[in-house]
């Protein structure tokens, strides 16, 4: 039995080498494949926050979770009997010097990993956050109906779309370009949660409204376009991010603007368009039986 079986077969407890061990596995989306991987991990805990470090044993490289982290921030915890998303990122200048400090009093052994290389080993922040669900996991059906899941996917989207804009806003002025990795992190997952919402709008709720309500035609149209100039935005970030060394803050604080007032814009609309038609869905949807009862 591999550890993850092992782990998963006994609520996080494994035996071997890992045997009373601070473990527990990551699960990320391959920054190439978009497939999910899980890895087990040892964690720390320290200043409140949950943390790994992308140690590979002291290799001269970055192992390929903390890779795919960086191309993609949600990730999937399992910890114990608990399992959660989290954004993943990287602590950086004095905060990771501390928060690694505080790692190695606790496991002296990546204090000895550090020293096997010339990479500074990256001390990753794994922080809880309420997310829409990664595209590998299905979502839990928390809600009664499908209006109360646009509800909730707006209000997410919504939060963590003010919430990057006051990280950007709060860069000094006159800073030398470039954008942490917090802020970049932050303004990814918002990126890849709104990719994930208008995706699944558009390849089920709209067909299946369309169907159900030909009224909705032109308003599912109308929604549509707003995707398709939401999304164009969207990508200029994602571009932005991209080089998020050398990013202008000026230009990230700009096309965030942008983004907020087509956001809200299309968010108001589709609330008042389509929630009516909605509260009638459960969420999840039921599908008819094969034999249609």
């Amino acid at each position: 039995m591999s550890v993850i079986e092992e782990f998963r077969a006994n609520g996080g407890r494994v035996g071997g080498p890992f045997a009373g061990g601070n473990l527990l596995l990551l699960t990320t989306t391959g920054a190439r494949s978009g497939r999910p991987h899980t890895v087990p991990l040892g964690y720390v805990r320290a200043e409140g926050l949950l943390l790994v470090v992308a140690s590979a044993a002291g290799a001269p490289e970055h192992p390929q979770w903390y890779r795919n982290l960086l191309a993609h921030p949600v990730v999937r915890v399992e910890l114990g009997t608990e399992a959660f998303d989290v954004v993943a990122v990287p602590a950086e200048g004095a905060r990771r010097e501390r928060l690694f400090a505080a790692v190695v009093r606790q496991a002296p052994g990546y204090g000895d990993y550090q020293a096997l290389t010339e990479r500074r080993l990256p001390v990753v922040v794994l922080e809880l956050s309420e997310t829409p669900p990664a595209p590998w996991r299905p979502a839990a059906p928390a809600v009664p109906t499908l209006a109360d899941r646009l509800l909730e996917a707006h209000t997410w989207l919504r939060a963590q779309l003010r919430h990057v804009r006051a990280e950007a806003r709060a860069i000094e002025p006159g800073r030398p370009a470039g954008l942490g990795f917090q802020l970049r992190q932050h303004c990814l997952a918002f990126c890849q949660g709104l990719t994930h919402h208008h995706t699944g709008e558009d390849a089920a709720v709209f067909p299946a409204l369309a169907r159900s309500h030909p009224e909705l035609a032109d308003t599912l149209a109308r929604l549509g376009e707003q995707h398709r100039a939401i999304g164009r935005i969207k990508e200029e970030l994602t571009a932005l991010l991209a080089e998020a060394e050398h990013a202008d803050p000026d230009r990230l604080r700009a096309d965030l603007d942008r983004m907020s007032a087509d956001l809200e814009a299309h968010l108001d609309y589709e609330e008042a368009a389509l929630l009516p038609a909605l509260a009638a869905i459960p969420f999840p949807p039921v599908r008819p039986a094969p034999d249609g009862r």
